[in-house]
């Protein structure tokens, strides 16, 4: 770890320009406007709420938001206490606020939310009410010091192979039903036949409301949904234990969200900390996530309904923010089908996420993912990948589980349409990663090439370099990359036009770099001492040594 210390301080006297560039850069960005409240303060109790757990306050609480909202608007204040409550929505010019030691603690009675048309995943579908929401509302907030628990476990389906064995014996013994392999734990007999049905919540002519109750328990809500709004704030609340996604601004615009906390247990199927989808100008900052899923997701709806809406997620800064335990620490996708472009992220530590930086799609999505600048990143025992794009997602967990087997997908050309996806113009700076399985991982589609990606000042401790497949105009330069002795440095395949330029790396590995497939040229070594490798390059499957330079 010393030696990666001295390569920052090294590095980031090297960047130094280019980071003012960025951020000169990220001023040009549309402002975000900003909330404004009323004085006025109504507290839940003049209304009838009770705290102590036992009662549900759902009346009282909504009957002092829409008094607030019909009066002009003003503070809605939940005292200290625990209180027990069905599905909130919060109305225009309303502050919903949480006092120091206030619980908010949604019901685990799943009659208490009505199976509504909602969103999931980027496609319109029947779900359950979310604990917490808001249609088209204007000037609406979240604020305080107090706690929001979505009571998540009694909605969740849990995998065996994510608990150890007195965990999974105590929790089959407190009830619910296994799946047939008796691998999955469900909640109950609904939630079962959901998850074996194929698009359960999929709204279809042939599908009524008896259907839908059939299958109910599994259309797990997202803990707070607003949709179409304009001017929010979530400010100083802890947001835990979420049935499914747990923020999910959909459709909004002008979102602020600092000094936040976002908690799932670990093995939260769908337990993503936050996804910004089809929002445009937000501000996250100084906040903390640790979830069961991605921790920091930007997306912008599936398939053609996410094309057909054709909102894209833009102009969103993040800045200072932690993700401990996630699938990935800052992640793009996959339902990024109407884009997302113009995102800043800097200044963020991902500690034991699955993967660090995070950019993920299949064919069938369309949307271009262009213009993300990441700056200033730290990472620490990252499980897989510290940087990856990834064109062939499989709604897999990115890491498999003890014994599962994944088969490399088979490489086959497809015309170019409107459901061919796209990444280019991503700028990663000043990177330091202390420990991951592989450093940078590429891979595009045969038809569609992962392009113009700059990764610069970067040290990397891992497993594995760098792989790189079906990609155009790679930069990597100022690379600093601490592997075993093992393995080439790098692996390029069936690509155009990537330069590796001052790379360091760790004396006696057997080739800087491997190149392989007819495809492949324009591929350049720069200003690199080749001095300590046993070779400098490899060729294989049909690649020539007209593909390689070295300068």
């Amino acid at each position: 770890m010393r030696t990666l210390m001295k390569g920052l301080i090294r590095y980031r006297l090297l960047v130094a320009c280019l980071l003012g560039s960025m951020a000169a850069n990220a001023q040009q960005l549309p402002k975000v406007a900003s909330t404004s409240f009323r004085k006025d303060t109504l507290r839940i109790t003049n209304y009838g709420a009770v705290a102590g757990g036992v009662e549900l306050n759902t009346k009282a609480i909504n009957a002092a938001i829409a008094a607030c909202s019909k009066r002009g608007g003003g503070v809605v204040v939940i005292p200290e206490g625990l209180w027990a409550t069905g599905p909130i929505v919060l109305q225009s010019n309303v502050n919903l606020h949480l006092q120091r030691n206030a619980l908010l603690q949604f019901t685990a009675d799943f009659d208490q939310y009505p199976l509504i048309k909602a969103n999931w995943e980027g496609v319109e579908q029947m779900r359950n009410q979310s604990p917490i929401s808001a249609d088209n509302a204007t000037n609406i907030a979240i604020t305080g010091y107090g706690i929001i628990d979505g009571n998540g476990d009694a909605w969740r389906m849990v995998k065996k192979d994510k608990l150890t064995s007195s965990q999974w014996k105590r929790l089959v013994a407190g009830g619910g039903v296994l799946s047939i392999d008796e691998k999955t734990w469900y909640p109950t007999g609904k939630s079962r036949k959901g998850a074996q049905e194929k698009n359960p919540g999929f709204i279809q002519p042939d599908r009524n409301a008896e259907y839908y109750n059939s299958v109910k328990d599994f259309l797990r809500p997202n803990l707070l949904v607003f949709t179409g709004c304009k001017r929010i704030l979530l400010e100083g609340i802890t947001f835990q234990n979420s049935p499914a996604w747990c923020l999910h601004p959909l459709m909004c615009e002008d979102v602020t969200i600092r000094n936040i906390y976002v908690k799932n247990p670990w093995y939260a199927q769908n337990g993503d900390g936050i996804d910004l989808e089809s929002c445009s100008r937000v501000q996250l900052d100084n906040s903390t996530f640790d979830v069961g899923d991605d921790g920091i997701c930007i997306k912008s709806g599936r398939d053609e309904a996410g094309r057909k809406r054709g909102m894209p997620s833009q102009y969103i800064y993040i800045n200072n923010c932690t993700v401990y335990h996630a699938h990935g620490g800052f992640v793009v996708g996959s339902e990024m089908s109407g884009g997302a472009k113009h995102i800043y992220v800097n200044n963020c530590t991902f500690i034991g996420t699955d993967i660090g930086l995070r950019f993920k799609t299949t064919r069938g999505r369309g949307g271009i993912v262009e213009h993300i600048y990441v700056n200033n990143v730290n990472m620490k025992d990252i499980v897989g990948e510290a940087i990856l794009f990834d064109m062939y997602y499989a709604a897999v967990d990115p890491i498999p589980l003890t014994g599962e087997k994944r088969e490399k997908p088979t490489v086959v050309t497809y015309p170019v349409t409107e459901a061919t996806p796209q990444f280019q113009h991503f700028d990663i700076q000043n990177v330091v990663c202390d420990g991951a399985a592989k450093a940078i991982f590429v891979r595009g589609l045969p038809e569609m090439s992962i392009k113009d990606i700059r990764i610069k000042n970067t040290i990397i401790k891992a497993n594995a370099g760098i792989d790189i497949t079906a990609a155009e105009n790679i930069d990597i330069s100022n690379i600093n990359l601490i592997i075993p002795a093992g393995n080439p440095v790098s692996h390029i395949v069936d690509s155009k036009n990537v330069k590796i330029e001052r790379l360091q790396y760790p004396a006696n590995v057997p080739a800087l770099v491997k190149v392989s497939g007819a495809l492949t040229k324009g591929i350049q070594l720069v200003k690199t001492d080749a001095s300590k490798a046993q070779q400098v390059v490899i060729f294989e499957e049909g690649a020539t040594t007209a593909s390689f330079t070295q300068q």
